[in-house]
């Protein structure tokens, strides 16, 4: 049976629903007019009528499983794992024994793929050839910035954040987390900072001025120069002296962020201009209902790239004893999360985290159930728009594929070690590179904006209420 073609095979699905429907029919004639010899011919008729009914019901059903498990259902994993390998960059084989009845069409797409595969491992190899130097220098350059004591930010027009070096990063992570993209009104008092940008724009000249934390627990020196490309750039005169000597971070920059525009809604904000937060709890148990957190990790997804050091790996005091099967899984223990904030407080920084934010999550709902439950304690409400990468998976690979976070990352060829496996933050860092591999993927099937992503994600709903 593997060696015949595929328009061979499709031509024997027909030649059966031809042959087994003829034969149903006449076996219920037959017995039919068995019945009516021994009734009426009415009630023999009747009865040929619904056995012929059944019997056609119940040979299309078993012709149609056939083809979906022999043609449909291969050809789906076919397409799917020739979209990893265009758009996502991995380099999977194609199931050629899933597909062997599909002809030479899976030998086909093979040599395909391996062809895509091979151009684009030698352009990526010239592509690096040719960056190599750049890396360096800006290696160099990040190794010099260093040097200065003084912490530098960039802030676009819109009054956001668009490049820090590493002193910049330890003053802005005394007072919340650094991020990309985010307000600088976020860390320091709006007033003092938006006067010295009114006097910036007036004068057209260098202004001094004292930042406040936006907790006012803080005060720093500093001063704005205007850029030519719009913005600013904020200089923090006494960062040496408020950071640790240890503390290493590299250079965060997204230059595109200075000419980003606000969409009007976000169902018509494009992919890759969202901002995502990825995040995974570790519990108690299983019952949001009932359960606690223990762990909160998160890390953040920037013009379709994970941003280096914008992560979040909070552990939680739940308030009660972490049952032993529980640590079995997370291995996190009564003894590390003592002295640890709430979830009143481990929530607030979350959700600042997050703020503007996308959240995404491997089985959202699930996430989402602990922090909602107590959104009340923390005085914030979850309004971020959300993404299931359950739900990109089905959308992408099928319904009847294996949706789990282990299934997806070997899919997508994303390695989780195994001493962060079911961990918050390793499972968090996993979930965003299945995203960042998703994204492109799902741009190429037309799905350009978040609205039309949602479109396709609530198709699929059944999935997660049955994973729940």
């Amino acid at each position: 049976m593997t060696q015949l073609s595929l328009r061979l095979r499709v031509f024997l699905f027909f030649v059966l629903i031809g042959l087994g429907g003829a034969a149903v029919v006449a076996l219920a004639l037959w017995l039919g007019y068995g019945r009516a010899l021994a009734t009426t011919p009415e009630n023999g008729f009747v009865f040929a009528g619904i056995l012929a009914t059944f019997g056609l019901v119940a040979l299309a059903a078993g012709v149609w499983l056939l083809f979906d498990e022999n043609i449909a259902k291969p050809v789906e994993r076919i397409a799917s794992e020739m979209r990893v390998r265009a758009h996502a960059g991995i380099a999977n084989g194609v199931d050629t024994h899933g597909a062997r009845y599909l002809g030479d069409l899976a030998h086909a797409a093979e040599a395909v793929s391996s062809r895509l595969t091979d151009a684009a491992v030698a352009t990526a190899q010239r592509v690096a050839e040719e960056t190599a130097q750049l890396a360096e220098d800006k290696a160099r350059l990040t190794a010099l910035l260093s040097e200065i004591p003084v912490a530098t930010i960039m802030v676009s027009p819109k009054g956001r954040i668009v490049l820090y070096d590493g002193q910049a990063a330890e003053v802005l992570s005394q007072i919340h987390v650094p991020r990309l993209n985010a307000p600088i009104t976020d860390y320091f008092l709006a007033a003092g900072v938006e006067a010295a940008v009114r006097e910036m724009h007036r004068s057209g000249r260098e202004v001094t001025l004292t930042l406040r934390s936006v907790d006012e627990a803080q005060g720093y020196r500093g001063r704005i120069k205007p850029l030519d490309a719009g913005g600013y750039l904020l200089i923090i005169e006494d960062a040496e002296a408020r950071i640790s000597p240890q503390a290493e971070r590299p250079m965060v920059f997204d230059f595109s962020l200075l000419q980003a525009h606000a969409p009007a809604a976000v169902e018509e904000t494009p992919l890759s201009k969202l901002t995502y937060v990825v995040f995974d709890t570790e519990t108690t148990g299983l019952l949001p209902h009932k359960d606690e957190v223990v762990q909160i990790g998160a890390v953040r997804v920037l013009g379709g790239r994970i941003v280096p050091g914008e992560r979040m790996d909070q552990l939680v005091d739940p308030g009660r004893p972490i049952p032993q099967s529980s640590t079995q899984v997370h291995r996190v223990t009564d003894a590390m999360v003592r002295g640890k904030p709430d979830i009143a407080e481990a929530g607030r920084r979350f959700h600042h985290f997050a703020r503007g934010a996308v959240i995404v999550a491997h089985n959202a709902p699930f996430d989402m159930a602990f922090l909602r439950r107590h959104q009340a304690r923390m005085g914030v409400e979850w309004s971020n728009p959300i993404l299931d990468t359950v739900l990109l998976s089905a959308v992408l690979f099928g319904a009847s594929q294996t949706h789990t976070l282990d299934a997806l990352c070997q899919r997508l060829g994303v390695t989780i070690p195994p001493a962060l496996r079911h961990t918050a933050l390793g499972d968090a860092q996993a979930t965003a590179e299945v995203l960042v591999r998703m994204l492109p993927m799902l741009e190429a099937q037309g799905m350009t904006t978040f609205g039309a992503v949602l479109e396709q994600t609530r198709q699929h709903g059944q999935l997660l209420e049955d994973l729940n």
